[in-house]
């Protein structure tokens, strides 16, 4: 922060999910970062030039009423006594002690379009105190979006992050393992997402990171297929990308498979190009390579797979330069893991120029290329239509290289195999 400035940073409300209900409460991920205080409808102020008090929070009061309905609060006494606030005062008076909070600084860092509410208390501050200005107000002069800066706070992980995240990785590599050992055909999209995400939660996992994909045969196309209703078939592979949450944290895993236990040869044809690729991505993940450069070597790779397959002809160099490949391949190899499953944090070193931004150790990242024929392709051979295939893990960057933190889930085709030679499905599979 610069010096004589000032920070508030607000805390996440409740959302409506239909007439009088509400979603399951997610804090705000930078409020999280910055304070770790779990509950909605507060506002925490950040005044390193206070040496009383350079850290305040301003929360809901307790309210017995309120608590038999809707659930415990920490108040005032909570804020400062659990998550090491230095002074806390009732949500309701932040409108009345903002003068008194913004008065003599220079710099106010706030991010405005989240909160309206909180935007609307702010301009009125700043009208009310233009006609005083030159006689006794000394408002901010200028105002600064935090958001670049806490980006790139949250985009360097510590230990203690990490550790939460592989916790978080954990959960779901073997959520994802179980998923390998009981999906049979016959059985639906949504069987298979209950049963990961009532194992992800019993072991501790908030809840799940981000809406699951349960996509079974030509479903596996549909990048971000979440209807996971329609039945499993045999001889159909099924794409599962979910992750669990572990105290805020992401995980983010997706693994293909087959709904019988055995990959008939064209699945394993595609497959096997997508996992070189994708081993091959996370070997390049790894200081001094860049995330642009990453991309593209994910480009070439894949190209010359669809080349291989007969799902493209022609020149690599060309087809590259034509985004022929788009057809198959059309996402990013990988991006940003943390607090958000798509976390914080600049792309680029030079947001003009496009410098693509190098790995650095600390940076949490996914690695994912994939293949998706469509099954109504004409132009791709008839064996290869409506397959789906996306393998993707989450990748530490460290000094001396990389660490793939979900790396206890198989990806091996062989092992898989193995993993789903269950005994109640052997005698349909050796009769078939």
């Amino acid at each position: 922060m610069e010096k004589n400035s000032v920070a508030i940073i607000p805390a996440a409300h409740e959302q409506t999910r239909s007439y009088d209900t509400e979603f399951r409460f997610r804090q705000d991920s930078d409020f999280w970062y910055l304070t770790g205080f779990p509950e909605p409808d507060a506002v925490a102020v950040i005044d390193p030039s206070n040496d009383k008090s350079p850290f305040m929070l301003y929360v809901r009061p307790r309210d017995m009423e309120m608590e038999t309905w809707f659930g415990r609060r920490q108040g005032v006494i909570g804020a400062v006594k659990n998550y090491k606030a230095d002074a806390s005062f009732p949500i309701d008076k932040f409108a009345i002690d903002l003068p008194r909070l913004l008065d003599g600084h220079d710099t106010l860092y706030y991010r405005f379009s989240v909160d309206k509410a909180l935007d609307q208390q702010i301009l009125n501050y700043l009208s009310n105190q233009r006609l005083r200005r030159l006689k006794t107000a000394y408002p901010p002069h200028t105002i600064v979006d935090p958001t670049i800066i806490l980006g790139e706070m949250r985009l360097h992980k510590t230990e203690d992050e990490v550790e939460m995240m592989q916790t978080a990785a954990t959960i779901s590599a073997d959520a994802h393992t179980l998923a390998m050992k009981k999906v049979k055909p016959g059985m639906n999209e949504s069987q298979v997402e209950a049963l990961m995400e009532s194992y992800m939660r019993s072991k501790g996992a908030n809840g799940v990171a981000y809406n699951s994909i349960v996509g079974g045969g030509d479903n596996a196309t549909i990048l971000h297929y979440v209807e996971n209703n329609m039945p499993l078939k045999d001889g159909d592979l099924v794409l599962i990308d979910a992750g669990a949450e572990y105290q805020g944290y992401a995980a983010d895993i997706t693994r293909t498979f087959p709904v019988n236990g055995r990959f008939s040869n064209a699945q394993r044809e595609v497959y096997d190009i997508v996992l070189d690729v994708q081993l091959k991505c996370i070997d390049y993940t790894k200081t001094g390579n860049t995330v642009r450069a990453r991309q593209n070597y994910s480009i070439e790779l894949l190209t010359e797979g669809m080349l291989k397959l007969g799902l493209l002809k022609g020149k690599t160099k060309d087809l590259i330069r034509k985004k022929a490949y788009m057809k198959y391949y059309m996402h990013g190899v990988g991006h940003y893991l943390g607090l958000d499953v798509h976390d914080a944090g600049r792309y680029f070193t030079d947001q003009a120029a496009k410098s693509s931004r190098p790995f650095e150790p600390g940076m949490v990242l996914t690695v994912e290329p994939g293949l998706y024929i469509p099954p109504d392709d004409k132009s791709a051979p008839a064996k290869y239509r409506g397959i789906g295939i996306r393998i993707e893990d989450d990748v530490l960057v460290t000094e001396d290289g990389n660490r793939n933190l979900t790396e206890r889930v198989s990806k091996n085709p062989d092992e898989i195999e193995s993993i789903m030679q269950k005994p109640a499905n052997r005698a349909a599979r050796n009769s078939s």
